[in-house]
């Protein structure tokens, strides 16, 4: 944008046209997405720039864990009913879920860039469906 040049607080104008950046050609529709990465039937879309998919090479890092906790429900209507319960409540607390955290790294190198994305997941299944993807976009990037 341009402003003119004698007042600050007037209306910009717009750019003549050979001043506009050409928007890049359209690769194709998204076939698939992980976190910031977007995958078109030809590139890689990422927020540092496009790589091409064809000869690409990708790795799956898991950095998660599983851990056994008491859930929040369980502990209160355990200590809340030790009055009425004369203290059997208190095996409320043998109750146990499985809560996963942690991260995923999804590398994608080709030639002689690469981009890592970090993939948070919650849950086991986010790990096998993550996996899954990768082992799609793979196939993919073979053909």
């Amino acid at each position: 944008m341009t402003f003119p040049s004698g007042d600050p607080w007037g209306v910009p104008s717009s750019p003549p046209a050979s001043e506009i950046p050409a928007s890049p050609e359209p690769s194709g529709p998204v076939i698939a997405e992980i976190a910031e990465m977007q995958i078109t039937s030809t590139m890689v879309r990422t927020p540092v720039g496009d790589l091409p998919l064809a000869g690409s090479r990708w790795l799956v890092t898991d950095h998660w864990l599983s851990q056994r906790r008491t859930p929040t429900w369980a502990r209160i209507v355990a200590f809340g009913g030790i009055c009425f319960t004369a203290g059997l409540s208190l095996f409320l607390l043998l109750f146990k879920e499985a809560v996963v955290q942690g991260t995923v790294s999804v590398t994608v190198t080709s030639g002689q860039h690469q981009y890592v994305s970090r993939v948070p997941v919650r849950h086991e299944d986010d790990v096998n469906e993550i996996n899954q993807q990768v082992n799609y976009i793979r196939s993919l990037a073979a053909l």
